[in-house]
């Protein structure tokens, strides 16, 4: 069974003691590729070489929302020229947070770093990793209405593989509305470890709506450990136990959604092999 971490961020010094035996543990446990995506200009150089040291290991390149204090014209260029490498699949992570952004100044802010991130990304054709929270971490807000607007501005410009398959909603956390309006411009839905929690009822019943050959799996390592290690540091291995969660929901097997879901990040992703 071959299963694949579509975001897992390696880079994280809570890996430093053992990276090499949670990559090595990630291949036992079936995954063949993982994406590392970057935070900023120093974690996304991490995450490609990262990519260069270990086969399987690929990268995205770009700003997170929550670390645009060092974002400038110059640490931007060092990103676009990371964005060249051969296993740079995707653009990311970028996106909106207003869980840990209240000021309206540096939310504006936000949204033009994403813009910015979008445009260079259609320059370069390659997907995009995208992160959404609300304040309260809301199920629906203005950081929803936010994005979808920005996307949606942006996929009208968009053409031929891109506009086919522009990029995923990382660790998806909302309305079935929202997630559709995302569907409807070709974004595929990321799901990660709390699917598997018990008081998850309506995110698994968001997840059963969702068109298998639209979802990913991600870690989200080192964060979002599924059930049965909660609380515990996360690690790409632990995937397996979304992808049996996301079987029992959608009533398939195990091994259904892992060739499914490697299948879906093939087609987003194209890996360069």
């Amino acid at each position: 069974m071959q299963l694949t971490d579509t975001h897992c961020h390696l880079d994280y010094d809570k890996f430093d003691p053992d990276r090499a035996d949670v990559i090595k543990r990630a291949k036992d446990a079936g995954l063949v590729r993982l994406l590392v995506p970057g935070l900023h200009h120093r974690s996304s150089k991490e995450a490609v070489q990262l990519a260069e040291s270990n086969s399987g290991v690929y990268a995205a390149v770009g700003f997170h929302p929550t670390d645009l204090d060092e974002f400038s014209e110059e640490t931007f260029q060092q990103v676009k020229e990371l964005a060249n490498h051969p296993k740079v699949m995707a653009i990311g992570e970028i996106g909106i947070d207003y869980y840990w952004v209240k000021e309206a100044g540096q939310r504006a802010f936000q949204r033009e770093v994403l813009k910015r991130q979008l445009q260079f990304a259609q320059e370069v054709n390659k997907p995009v990793v995208i992160h959404m929270r609300e304040e309260n971490d809301e199920w629906f807000g203005q950081a929803s209405i936010d994005l979808l607007e920005i996307l949606t501005e942006w996929s009208r410009d968009l053409s031929g593989t891109l506009g086919e398959k522009p990029g995923v909603l990382h660790s998806f956390n909302g309305e079935l509305e929202t997630a559709q309006k995302a569907l409807d411009l070709n974004f595929y839905i990321g799901v990660t470890g709390p699917v598997t929690y018990k008081n998850a009822e309506k995110k698994r019943e968001v997840i059963k709506q969702i068109p298998l050959d639209r979802l990913l799996i991600e870690t989200d390592s080192p964060f979002l450990a599924p059930v049965p290690f909660r609380g515990k540091r996360n690690e790409p291995a632990y995937v397996a136990h979304i992808a049996d969660k996301i079987a029992e929901i959608h009533f398939k097997s195990p091994a259904d959604i892992a060739e499914i879901t490697t299948a879906n990040a093939e087609r987003l992703f194209a890996w360069g092999d």
